[in-house]
């Protein structure tokens, strides 16, 4: 068959390199949307810059220590007391992270 003055021959010799070139083409293209992309999203997240979390919120609540002598109910309130600090500190520090997320999201 003969193709617009184009042996079929010449076509298949041909055809592989026509496809690497429309697919380095779409590779370029692609990289220069990914760039794009990239930079719009370092220049995005580097104008955010978040306060620090609060030490008090990293710090951990000892168990009630325990004891031979100590009587069963004792170990269990100071146990109780203990539970009760943390569960202070993680509202505070929920209220810390709510805060600043509310902040953050109204400046954008």
């Amino acid at each position: 068959m003969n193709y617009s003055g184009l042996s079929f021959g010449f076509l298949r010799r041909i055809a592989p390199a026509i496809l690497i070139a429309l697919t380095l083409t779409s590779c370029a293209t692609n990289e220069q949307r990914l760039t794009t992309t990239a930079s719009d999203l370092g220049g995005t997240r580097a104008g955010i810059n978040l306060p620090p979390l609060p030490d008090d919120c990293r710090v951990k609540e000892a168990h009630a220590t325990i004891t031979e002598s100590a009587e069963v109910r004792l170990i269990l309130i100071r146990e109780r007391a203990a539970l009760d600090r943390q569960n202070t500190r993680t509202d505070r520090c929920a209220g810390f992270y709510d805060e600043t997320r509310t902040r953050f999201a109204g400046s954008r």
